[in-house]
């Protein structure tokens, strides 16, 4: 039953739009949930990343002090600590952006 001078029209226009905010409600709680696992699969990666890292640093640092001298090896040296200063970016680069995901998943 409609009040007196209610137009039906209007509640049902009303009811549509209420149907239409819920679905986009629930479009966005879809949306946050592939986010999460998104940022999960995001952080597995980074850690991943991270220990290989780790692994080849370890590995160069080995390479590097254990070598036995043959003649100069001022330039295997340097190649080594440039490879190791890009592996200090990379990592310093991956935990900012790891970082930043979380604070945007905070929010």
């Amino acid at each position: 039953h409609f009040a007196k001078g209610e137009n039906p029209g209007v509640a049902m226009a009303t009811y549509s739009l209420a149907n239409e905010r819920l679905r986009a409600l629930e479009d966005i709680e879809r949306e946050i949930g592939a986010i999460l696992q998104n940022a999960a699969a995001f952080t597995a990666s980074v850690q991943h990343v991270e220990a290989e890292l780790s692994a080849q640093i370890r590995y160069l640092t080995q390479v590097a002090t254990g070598q036995p001298h043959e003649g100069s090896s001022y330039s295997s040296r340097k190649d080594c600590q440039m490879a190791l200063k890009r592996v200090d970016y990379a990592r310093l680069k991956l935990s900012e952006v790891a970082r930043t995901c979380e604070q945007m998943l905070e929010n």
